[in-house]
């Protein structure tokens, strides 16, 4: 019989959202056979309800698959709708990390609700997730991992691992502990476990360095230089007294990355993060994270308005410089925009820390005075070609005029680029997220030191002349 399926995903994507009658029996048969990444995508670009009669169709075990996916934003809207019996089955057989998410994500009073109907045991390991910050190893990591006493054998670990691998997020490495204490004494991969002898004790196959852990209120940006650097494929979490509380995986901690740089990219942006999707954003909700700084960039750049009227005499006398007016602004926010970008992500890679700020700063110096020049050489070059070909007349005093534009600019661009590279550290030393330190925002406050650079320069050259 012919497949009367399309084997073109978008085109049978397309034809879905066309069709405003889906048959959601047709549609859970067809995404049975997909992985469950690709199912919960689809389900995401389904109405809550198609989505829920969807995910209730399928079996008991991808109903868990799906939902223990990272991005599947209808999650805790499908929990929320399901019968509170049904629920509780789903959330107590989820990944642990996953399942205190889930919770994050839900309103009260559903959140409360489902959460007093759980068994005793999944209540006491979401509540010891949910206690640590979001963004936190604590709050990244999950408790379903392999532990073993450091008297076993190798052949021991491994048949325990045959055993509790299904319930366990990551069997990749066997984290191996003192049989009394509790506490972490090595770290196993299986690569090496499965390479040892039977008869071995575990601890002859660890290696020889002692394990790599972080503290459960380490921040993601930190585990996630931990894991790069080390090449790891899980990171034990442990407290001060050594004792293993979860693990953050490494697919985990991609998920968190891209989050943290969706973020800070908004935030450069100069706008509060996102909290969802962009389609997904109410109109009123998106005005909300946009308005504020777009706010406070207006009054920033309304004391442009404050430095121009406190030169209005010498506008008045010079016109000329009004022309340069948009040059000189520009120059200087560019500047400033460029080396806050560098420093924002060279802080975010840990290639320089706070200590460094006068290294930076020894650095920006010269390029800004390199750069400035290059772009006065620029200026007059072009106020010369203007002038002498007689495209425009700047008056008898062009000389000085272009000395004015071209010295201005050398200040403005160092300006620029020592407080584009200043601020992100004096933000990061007030325990501010140095992304805050915008793009925009550092436009803002160059444009307007900017103008008065500018006035400043032209009195000292054209006095007696224009001024």
């Amino acid at each position: 019989m012919e497949d009367i399926r399309d084997p073109s995903p978008d085109r049978r994507e397309e034809d879905r959202h066309d069709d405003p009658f889906v048959d959601t029996a047709a549609l859970a048969a067809e995404l049975a056979e997909e992985h469950p990444a690709d199912i919960a995508e689809a389900l995401d670009e389904e109405e809550p309800e198609v989505a829920s009669a969807v995910l209730a169709s399928l079996s008991r075990e991808q109903q868990v698959e799906v939902l223990d996916q990272s991005d599947f934003d209808l999650s805790s809207d499908l929990i929320e709708a399901l019968p509170v019996e049904e629920a509780v089955r789903l959330v107590s057989a989820m990944s642990a990390d996953r399942a205190a998410d889930l919770f994050r994500w839900m309103e009260e009073p559903a959140r409360s609700h489902l959460f007093a109907r759980l068994p005793p045991e999944t209540q006491a390991e979401l509540n010891r997730l949910l206690s640590w910050p979001e963004h936190s190893a604590g709050g990244l990591m999950t408790t379903e991992f392999v532990t073993v006493p450091s008297t076993w054998t190798v052949g021991e670990t491994l048949r325990h691992i045959r055993e509790t691998e299904r319930t366990r997020e990551t069997i990749y490495a066997i984290y191996v502990l003192d049989p009394i204490t509790h506490k972490l004494e090595q770290a196993v991969s299986l690569r090496r476990l499965i390479t040892g002898e039977s008869g071995q004790p575990i601890l002859s196959v660890a290696p020889k360095h002692d394990p790599i852990t972080c503290a459960p209120l380490m921040d993601r940006e930190d585990v996630a230089r931990l894991i790069s650097k080390y090449d790891l494929l899980a990171v034990p979490v442990v407290d001060e007294h050594e004792h293993v509380l979860g693990i953050v995986t490494v697919d985990d901690m991609i998920d968190a990355i891209i989050e943290e740089g969706t973020e800070d990219a908004q935030k450069f942006g100069g706008m509060e993060a996102l909290d969802e999707p962009y389609m997904e954003m109410g109109f009123v909700a998106m005005l909300k994270k946009r308005a504020g700084w777009l706010s406070i960039l207006f009054l920033g750049e309304m004391l442009t308005a404050n430095a121009m009227q406190h030169f209005e005499d010498e506008l008045e006398r010079a016109i000329v410089l009004t022309l340069f007016i948009p040059l000189i602004m520009s120059s200087g926010g560019n500047s400033g925009s460029q080396a806050t970008s560098l420093i924002i992500r060279a802080l975010a890679l840990g290639e320089i820390k706070l200590k460094d700020w006068w290294r930076v700063a020894l650095r920006e110096l010269p390029s800004g005075l390199v750069l400035g020049s290059i772009l006065a050489v620029l200026g007059v070059t072009r106020i010369t070609v203007w002038q002498l070909a007689g495209f425009h007349d700047y008056g008898e005093h062009w000389v000085l005029v272009a000395a004015t534009v071209g010295t201005a600019l050398v200040a403005i661009v160092t300006f620029g680029s020592m407080t584009g590279s200043m601020l992100p550290f004096v933000l990061r030393r007030l325990g501010f997220d140095p992304a805050s330190a915008s793009a925009p925002f550092v436009a803002t406050f160059v444009d307007v030191t900017g103008l008065v650079i500018y006035f400043s320069v032209a009195l000292l050259i054209l006095h007696g002349t224009l001024l």
